[in-house]
Protein backbone atom coordinates (compact mmCIF):
# COMPACT_ATOMS: atom_id res chain seq x y z
CA UNK A 1 0.00 0.00 0.00
CA UNK A 2 1.52 3.32 -1.07
CA UNK A 3 -1.25 5.85 -0.51
CA UNK A 4 -2.14 6.99 3.00
CA UNK A 5 -5.33 8.43 4.43
CA UNK A 6 -5.46 12.23 4.67
CA UNK A 7 -8.74 12.50 6.56
CA UNK A 8 -11.35 10.03 7.76
CA UNK A 9 -14.32 9.63 10.04
CA UNK A 10 -16.17 6.33 10.45
CA UNK A 11 -14.08 4.51 7.85
CA UNK A 12 -10.62 3.02 7.61
CA UNK A 13 -8.51 2.00 4.65
CA UNK A 14 -7.71 -1.72 4.67
CA UNK A 15 -6.51 -2.40 1.12
CA UNK A 16 -5.34 -0.80 -2.11
CA UNK A 17 -4.13 -1.87 -5.54
CA UNK A 18 -2.49 0.51 -8.01
CA UNK A 19 -3.50 -1.71 -10.95
CA UNK A 20 0.02 -2.38 -12.12
CA UNK A 21 0.85 1.31 -12.55
CA UNK A 22 -2.31 1.97 -14.58
CA UNK A 23 -4.34 3.49 -11.80
CA UNK A 24 -6.94 5.51 -13.75
CA UNK A 25 -9.85 3.69 -12.15
CA UNK A 26 -13.46 4.22 -13.14
CA UNK A 27 -16.48 1.97 -12.52
CA UNK A 28 -15.93 -0.86 -10.04
CA UNK A 29 -18.14 -3.85 -9.23
CA UNK A 30 -17.66 -6.91 -7.05
CA UNK A 31 -18.96 -10.36 -8.01
CA UNK A 32 -18.07 -13.01 -5.45
CA UNK A 33 -14.31 -12.90 -5.03
CA UNK A 34 -13.81 -11.10 -8.35
CA UNK A 35 -13.57 -7.32 -8.58
CA UNK A 36 -14.02 -5.76 -12.03
CA UNK A 37 -12.54 -2.31 -12.61
CA UNK A 38 -13.00 -0.20 -15.73
CA UNK A 39 -10.27 2.32 -16.58
CA UNK A 40 -10.96 5.98 -17.36
CA UNK A 41 -8.80 5.80 -20.50
CA UNK A 42 -5.66 7.84 -19.91
CA UNK A 43 -3.37 4.81 -19.46
CA UNK A 44 -4.76 2.76 -22.33
CA UNK A 45 -5.89 0.01 -19.97
CA UNK A 46 -9.41 -1.24 -20.52
CA UNK A 47 -10.48 -3.62 -17.76
CA UNK A 48 -8.75 -5.07 -14.70
CA UNK A 49 -9.90 -8.12 -12.72
CA UNK A 50 -8.75 -8.60 -9.14
CA UNK A 51 -9.07 -11.46 -6.68
CA UNK A 52 -10.42 -9.88 -3.50
CA UNK A 53 -10.96 -13.03 -1.46
CA UNK A 54 -8.61 -11.28 0.97
CA UNK A 55 -9.90 -7.67 0.74
CA UNK A 56 -6.88 -6.29 2.56
CA UNK A 57 -4.61 -7.89 -0.06
CA UNK A 58 -6.31 -7.53 -3.46
CA UNK A 59 -4.43 -9.38 -6.21
CA UNK A 60 -4.45 -8.43 -9.90
CA UNK A 61 -5.38 -11.51 -11.94
CA UNK A 62 -5.99 -10.07 -15.41
CA UNK A 63 -5.75 -6.76 -17.20
CA UNK A 64 -6.36 -6.03 -20.84
CA UNK A 65 -6.03 -2.96 -23.00
CA UNK A 66 -8.88 -0.99 -24.49
CA UNK A 67 -9.10 -0.92 -28.31
CA UNK A 68 -7.29 1.94 -30.03
CA UNK A 69 -8.90 5.39 -29.62
CA UNK A 70 -11.45 3.84 -27.25
CA UNK A 71 -12.07 3.55 -23.54
CA UNK A 72 -14.01 0.78 -21.82
CA UNK A 73 -14.55 2.44 -18.48
CA UNK A 74 -17.84 0.89 -17.33
CA UNK A 75 -18.64 -2.63 -16.09
CA UNK A 76 -21.94 -4.35 -15.27
CA UNK A 77 -22.24 -7.91 -13.91
CA UNK A 78 -25.38 -10.08 -13.57
CA UNK A 79 -26.85 -13.39 -14.75
CA UNK A 80 -23.43 -14.89 -15.43
CA UNK A 81 -22.52 -12.13 -17.87
CA UNK A 82 -20.15 -9.16 -17.85
CA UNK A 83 -21.06 -6.14 -19.99
CA UNK A 84 -18.41 -3.55 -20.90
CA UNK A 85 -18.94 -0.33 -22.84
CA UNK A 86 -16.86 0.80 -25.83
CA UNK A 87 -16.74 4.56 -26.48
CA UNK A 88 -14.49 6.88 -28.44
CA UNK A 89 -11.69 8.37 -26.33
CA UNK A 90 -10.66 11.13 -25.85
CA UNK A 91 -14.11 12.69 -25.90
CA UNK A 92 -12.89 15.93 -27.47
CA UNK A 93 -9.68 15.03 -29.33
CA UNK A 94 -7.25 17.81 -30.20
CA UNK A 95 -6.40 16.10 -33.48
CA UNK A 96 -8.20 13.61 -35.72
CA UNK A 97 -8.33 10.07 -34.36
CA UNK A 98 -8.17 6.79 -36.19
CA UNK A 99 -10.90 4.17 -35.99
CA UNK A 100 -12.48 3.42 -32.62
CA UNK A 101 -14.80 0.75 -31.21
CA UNK A 102 -18.40 1.72 -30.41
CA UNK A 103 -20.86 -0.47 -28.56
CA UNK A 104 -21.14 -3.07 -25.80
CA UNK A 105 -18.95 -6.17 -25.38
CA UNK A 106 -20.64 -9.16 -23.74
CA UNK A 107 -18.70 -11.84 -21.85
CA UNK A 108 -19.63 -15.08 -20.14
CA UNK A 109 -18.08 -15.39 -16.69
CA UNK A 110 -18.37 -19.11 -15.97
CA UNK A 111 -14.88 -18.49 -14.59
CA UNK A 112 -15.14 -14.97 -13.11
CA UNK A 113 -11.39 -14.46 -13.56
CA UNK A 114 -11.34 -15.50 -17.23
CA UNK A 115 -14.24 -13.84 -19.05
CA UNK A 116 -15.01 -15.22 -22.52
CA UNK A 117 -16.40 -12.76 -25.06
CA UNK A 118 -19.51 -14.14 -26.72
CA UNK A 119 -21.12 -11.11 -28.31
CA UNK A 120 -20.88 -7.45 -29.27
CA UNK A 121 -23.57 -4.88 -29.95
CA UNK A 122 -22.53 -2.28 -32.51
CA UNK A 123 -23.86 1.11 -31.46
CA UNK A 124 -22.18 3.21 -34.15
CA UNK A 125 -21.29 6.86 -33.70
CA UNK A 126 -19.16 7.63 -30.65
CA UNK A 127 -20.34 4.52 -28.84
CA UNK A 128 -21.78 3.72 -25.42
CA UNK A 129 -21.04 5.73 -22.29
CA UNK A 130 -22.71 4.07 -19.30
CA UNK A 131 -24.71 0.85 -18.95
CA UNK A 132 -27.40 0.04 -16.38
CA UNK A 133 -28.15 -3.68 -16.12
CA UNK A 134 -29.04 -5.88 -13.16
CA UNK A 135 -29.88 -8.95 -15.22
CA UNK A 136 -32.86 -9.98 -17.29
CA UNK A 137 -33.77 -9.35 -20.88
CA UNK A 138 -33.01 -5.64 -21.29
CA UNK A 139 -29.90 -3.56 -20.69
CA UNK A 140 -30.16 0.23 -20.74
CA UNK A 141 -27.44 2.70 -21.66
CA UNK A 142 -26.45 6.16 -22.81
CA UNK A 143 -24.53 6.66 -26.01
CA UNK A 144 -24.13 8.78 -29.13
CA UNK A 145 -25.22 6.99 -32.31
CA UNK A 146 -24.60 8.48 -35.73
CA UNK A 147 -26.91 11.39 -36.51
CA UNK A 148 -27.33 12.66 -32.95
CA UNK A 149 -25.90 15.81 -31.36
CA UNK A 150 -24.94 14.04 -28.12
CA UNK A 151 -25.78 11.06 -25.93
CA UNK A 152 -29.30 9.61 -25.99
CA UNK A 153 -30.94 6.77 -23.99
CA UNK A 154 -30.99 3.29 -25.52
CA UNK A 155 -32.14 -0.22 -24.62
CA UNK A 156 -30.81 -3.49 -26.03
CA UNK A 157 -32.38 -6.94 -25.91
CA UNK A 158 -30.13 -9.67 -24.48
CA UNK A 159 -32.46 -12.61 -25.08
CA UNK A 160 -29.62 -14.03 -27.18
CA UNK A 161 -26.51 -12.42 -25.66
CA UNK A 162 -24.46 -13.63 -28.61
CA UNK A 163 -26.68 -11.50 -30.87
CA UNK A 164 -27.96 -8.49 -28.93
CA UNK A 165 -30.42 -6.23 -30.72
CA UNK A 166 -31.62 -2.66 -30.31
CA UNK A 167 -34.98 -2.57 -28.50
CA UNK A 168 -35.64 1.14 -27.91
CA UNK A 169 -34.27 4.67 -28.11
CA UNK A 170 -35.38 7.89 -26.45
CA UNK A 171 -33.92 11.34 -26.97
CA UNK A 172 -34.61 14.95 -26.11
CA UNK A 173 -36.37 16.64 -29.03
CA UNK A 174 -33.77 18.45 -31.12
CA UNK A 175 -30.99 15.90 -30.66
CA UNK A 176 -31.65 13.98 -33.87
CA UNK A 177 -29.88 16.30 -36.29
CA UNK A 178 -29.62 13.50 -38.84
CA UNK A 179 -33.41 13.38 -38.92
CA UNK A 180 -33.75 17.11 -39.45
CA UNK A 181 -34.31 18.12 -35.84
CA UNK A 182 -32.92 21.47 -34.71
CA UNK A 183 -31.66 22.13 -31.16
CA UNK A 184 -33.69 24.77 -29.35
CA UNK A 185 -31.21 25.22 -26.50
CA UNK A 186 -28.50 27.85 -26.17
CA UNK A 187 -24.90 27.37 -27.21
CA UNK A 188 -22.91 26.03 -24.28
CA UNK A 189 -25.98 24.34 -22.78
CA UNK A 190 -25.42 20.61 -23.04
CA UNK A 191 -28.37 18.27 -23.56
CA UNK A 192 -27.07 14.71 -23.14
CA UNK A 193 -28.21 11.54 -21.39
CA UNK A 194 -25.93 10.12 -18.73
CA UNK A 195 -27.71 7.21 -17.12
CA UNK A 196 -30.99 6.37 -15.51
CA UNK A 197 -31.98 4.30 -12.50
CA UNK A 198 -35.44 2.79 -12.13
CA UNK A 199 -37.96 2.31 -9.38
CA UNK A 200 -41.10 0.48 -10.38
CA UNK A 201 -42.30 1.62 -13.80
CA UNK A 202 -40.31 4.85 -13.85
CA UNK A 203 -36.72 5.58 -14.85
CA UNK A 204 -35.02 8.70 -13.50
CA UNK A 205 -32.59 9.90 -16.13
CA UNK A 206 -29.83 12.44 -15.63
CA UNK A 207 -29.63 14.67 -18.71
CA UNK A 208 -26.59 16.88 -18.15
CA UNK A 209 -27.48 20.61 -18.21
CA UNK A 210 -31.16 19.72 -18.77
CA UNK A 211 -31.05 18.00 -15.35
CA UNK A 212 -33.81 15.41 -14.81
CA UNK A 213 -36.08 13.52 -17.20
CA UNK A 214 -38.60 11.00 -15.83
CA UNK A 215 -39.57 8.21 -18.23
CA UNK A 216 -42.42 5.73 -17.98
CA UNK A 217 -40.72 2.42 -18.77
CA UNK A 218 -43.65 0.11 -18.08
CA UNK A 219 -42.87 -1.18 -21.58
CA UNK A 220 -39.06 -1.10 -21.82
CA UNK A 221 -39.30 -1.09 -25.61
CA UNK A 222 -41.40 2.10 -25.65
CA UNK A 223 -40.12 4.60 -23.06
CA UNK A 224 -42.37 7.62 -22.68
CA UNK A 225 -41.54 10.97 -21.08
CA UNK A 226 -43.79 11.87 -18.16
CA UNK A 227 -42.00 14.86 -16.65
CA UNK A 228 -38.88 17.02 -16.45
CA UNK A 229 -37.30 19.11 -13.73
CA UNK A 230 -34.56 21.72 -14.00
CA UNK A 231 -32.85 23.47 -11.10
CA UNK A 232 -30.29 25.54 -13.00
CA UNK A 233 -27.24 23.49 -12.11
CA UNK A 234 -25.36 21.64 -14.80
CA UNK A 235 -23.93 18.25 -15.73
CA UNK A 236 -26.49 16.10 -13.93
CA UNK A 237 -24.95 12.66 -13.57
CA UNK A 238 -26.72 10.11 -11.33
CA UNK A 239 -30.36 10.03 -10.19
CA UNK A 240 -30.88 7.48 -7.39
CA UNK A 241 -34.41 6.69 -6.18
CA UNK A 242 -34.58 5.78 -2.49
CA UNK A 243 -36.79 2.73 -2.57
CA UNK A 244 -40.27 3.23 -1.16
CA UNK A 245 -39.65 6.77 0.07
CA UNK A 246 -40.67 8.96 -2.85
CA UNK A 247 -37.23 10.59 -2.83
CA UNK A 248 -34.53 10.96 -5.47
CA UNK A 249 -30.87 11.75 -4.78
CA UNK A 250 -29.08 13.47 -7.66
CA UNK A 251 -25.45 14.41 -8.34
CA UNK A 252 -24.23 17.22 -10.59
CA UNK A 253 -20.68 16.61 -11.85
CA UNK A 254 -17.78 19.01 -12.38
CA UNK A 255 -16.45 18.06 -15.82
CA UNK A 256 -13.38 20.29 -16.01
CA UNK A 257 -10.25 20.50 -13.88
CA UNK A 258 -9.42 23.25 -11.44
CA UNK A 259 -11.42 25.69 -9.33
CA UNK A 260 -14.76 26.13 -11.03
CA UNK A 261 -17.34 28.88 -10.71
CA UNK A 262 -20.38 26.67 -11.23
CA UNK A 263 -21.59 25.03 -8.03
CA UNK A 264 -21.87 21.25 -8.11
CA UNK A 265 -23.95 19.68 -5.34
CA UNK A 266 -25.98 16.65 -4.31
CA UNK A 267 -29.71 17.39 -4.59
CA UNK A 268 -32.80 15.87 -3.03
CA UNK A 269 -35.97 15.69 -5.14
CA UNK A 270 -39.52 14.73 -4.15
CA UNK A 271 -40.80 12.05 -6.57
CA UNK A 272 -43.88 10.94 -4.64
CA UNK A 273 -45.68 11.88 -7.86
CA UNK A 274 -43.28 11.01 -10.72
CA UNK A 275 -45.34 13.17 -13.07
CA UNK A 276 -44.63 16.21 -10.89
CA UNK A 277 -41.15 16.03 -9.32
CA UNK A 278 -40.40 18.81 -6.83
CA UNK A 279 -37.02 20.19 -5.84
CA UNK A 280 -36.41 20.00 -2.08
CA UNK A 281 -32.85 20.90 -1.06
CA UNK A 282 -29.12 20.26 -1.34
CA UNK A 283 -26.98 18.04 0.83
CA UNK A 284 -24.32 19.72 2.99
CA UNK A 285 -20.96 20.28 1.35
CA UNK A 286 -17.80 18.69 2.78
CA UNK A 287 -15.85 20.81 5.25
CA UNK A 288 -12.52 21.99 3.87
CA UNK A 289 -10.94 23.95 1.02
CA UNK A 290 -11.41 21.23 -1.59
CA UNK A 291 -13.03 23.56 -4.12
CA UNK A 292 -9.79 25.53 -4.45
CA UNK A 293 -7.65 22.52 -5.31
CA UNK A 294 -6.55 21.60 -8.84
CA UNK A 295 -8.38 18.84 -10.72
CA UNK A 296 -12.06 18.10 -10.00
CA UNK A 297 -14.19 18.76 -6.94
CA UNK A 298 -17.80 17.88 -6.27
CA UNK A 299 -20.09 14.86 -6.32
CA UNK A 300 -19.71 12.28 -9.05
CA UNK A 301 -21.10 8.78 -8.54
CA UNK A 302 -23.49 7.24 -6.04
CA UNK A 303 -23.64 3.65 -4.87
CA UNK A 304 -26.67 2.43 -6.81
CA UNK A 305 -28.29 -0.08 -4.39
CA UNK A 306 -28.30 -2.85 -6.97
CA UNK A 307 -29.12 -6.48 -6.24
CA UNK A 308 -26.15 -8.36 -4.81
CA UNK A 309 -24.75 -5.27 -3.09
CA UNK A 310 -25.44 -3.38 0.13
CA UNK A 311 -28.82 -1.69 -0.18
CA UNK A 312 -30.37 1.11 1.86
CA UNK A 313 -33.00 3.80 1.41
CA UNK A 314 -31.50 5.85 4.25
CA UNK A 315 -27.75 5.89 3.67
CA UNK A 316 -26.24 7.47 0.55
CA UNK A 317 -22.62 6.81 -0.48
CA UNK A 318 -21.04 9.32 -2.88
CA UNK A 319 -17.64 9.89 -4.45
CA UNK A 320 -16.67 13.55 -4.36
CA UNK A 321 -13.45 13.74 -6.41
CA UNK A 322 -10.88 15.70 -4.33
CA UNK A 323 -13.14 15.43 -1.26
CA UNK A 324 -12.99 11.63 -1.35
CA UNK A 325 -15.89 9.43 -0.27
CA UNK A 326 -18.86 10.87 1.63
CA UNK A 327 -21.64 9.01 3.45
CA UNK A 328 -24.95 10.73 4.24
CA UNK A 329 -27.95 9.82 6.37
CA UNK A 330 -31.26 10.95 4.87
CA UNK A 331 -33.53 9.46 7.55
CA UNK A 332 -34.85 13.00 7.91
CA UNK A 333 -35.21 14.41 4.36
CA UNK A 334 -35.47 17.89 5.85
CA UNK A 335 -31.94 17.61 7.19
CA UNK A 336 -29.59 15.28 5.30
CA UNK A 337 -26.40 14.92 7.33
CA UNK A 338 -22.93 13.59 6.68
CA UNK A 339 -22.11 10.64 8.95
CA UNK A 340 -18.75 9.43 7.56
CA UNK A 341 -16.03 10.32 5.10
CA UNK A 342 -12.67 9.17 3.81
CA UNK A 343 -10.12 11.15 1.79
CA UNK A 344 -6.80 9.74 0.61
CA UNK A 345 -3.53 11.54 0.30
CA UNK A 346 -2.60 12.35 -3.28
CA UNK A 347 -1.55 9.03 -4.86
CA UNK A 348 1.97 8.90 -6.30
CA UNK A 349 1.89 10.65 -9.67
CA UNK A 350 -1.15 12.79 -8.80
CA UNK A 351 -1.37 16.29 -7.33
CA UNK A 352 -4.64 15.56 -5.51
CA UNK A 353 -6.87 12.54 -4.94
CA UNK A 354 -9.79 12.06 -7.34
CA UNK A 355 -12.30 9.61 -5.85
CA UNK A 356 -14.19 8.54 -8.96
CA UNK A 357 -16.61 5.64 -8.56
CA UNK A 358 -17.63 3.20 -5.84
CA UNK A 359 -19.38 -0.03 -4.96
CA UNK A 360 -20.59 -1.09 -1.51
CA UNK A 361 -20.55 -4.87 -1.44
CA UNK A 362 -22.92 -7.19 0.43
CA UNK A 363 -20.38 -7.46 3.25
CA UNK A 364 -20.43 -3.70 3.80
CA UNK A 365 -16.96 -3.09 2.35
CA UNK A 366 -16.66 0.00 0.17
CA UNK A 367 -14.58 -0.17 -3.01
CA UNK A 368 -13.50 3.24 -4.33
CA UNK A 369 -11.56 4.02 -7.50
CA UNK A 370 -9.26 6.99 -8.09
CA UNK A 371 -9.49 8.77 -11.44
CA UNK A 372 -5.81 9.70 -11.55
CA UNK A 373 -3.21 7.16 -10.46
CA UNK A 374 -4.48 5.60 -7.22
CA UNK A 375 -6.24 2.54 -8.66
CA UNK A 376 -8.73 0.98 -6.26
CA UNK A 377 -9.13 1.23 -2.48
CA UNK A 378 -11.04 -0.95 -0.01
CA UNK A 379 -12.61 0.77 2.99
CA UNK A 380 -14.07 -0.83 6.08
CA UNK A 381 -16.71 0.88 8.24
CA UNK A 382 -15.76 1.39 11.86
CA UNK A 383 -18.15 0.03 14.50
CA UNK A 384 -20.45 3.06 14.76
CA UNK A 385 -20.95 3.28 10.99
CA UNK A 386 -21.18 -0.52 10.69
CA UNK A 387 -24.01 -0.47 13.22
CA UNK A 388 -25.80 2.31 11.34
CA UNK A 389 -25.38 0.42 8.05
CA UNK A 390 -26.84 -2.72 9.61
CA UNK A 391 -29.85 -0.81 10.94
CA UNK A 392 -30.41 0.99 7.64
CA UNK A 393 -30.05 -2.01 5.33
CA UNK A 394 -33.01 -3.08 3.21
Amino acid sequence: MTTETASAHGLRLIGQHELDGRGDGMQVMRHGDALYVGHAGTTGAGTSILDVSAPDRPRLVAQWDAPANTHTHKVQVADGLLLINHERFPYRPKKPLGPHSAGVAIYRIDDPFEPEQIGFWEAGGKGVHRIVWEGGRYAHMSGTPDGFTDRIWMTIDLTEPQRPTLAARWWWPGQWSGGGETPDWANGHRVAAHHGLAEGNHTYLGYDDANLVVLDTTDPTAPREVSRLSWGGGATHTCLPLEGRGLLVVTDEQQTDGPHGAERRIHLIDIADPSNPRYLRTFPEPDGEFAELPKRYGPHNLHENRDGSYRSNRLVFATYFSAGLRVYDVSDPNEPREVAHWVSEAPPGSVVPQANDLFVDEHGLIWVTDRGTGGVFCLEPLPELAKLMSEAAL
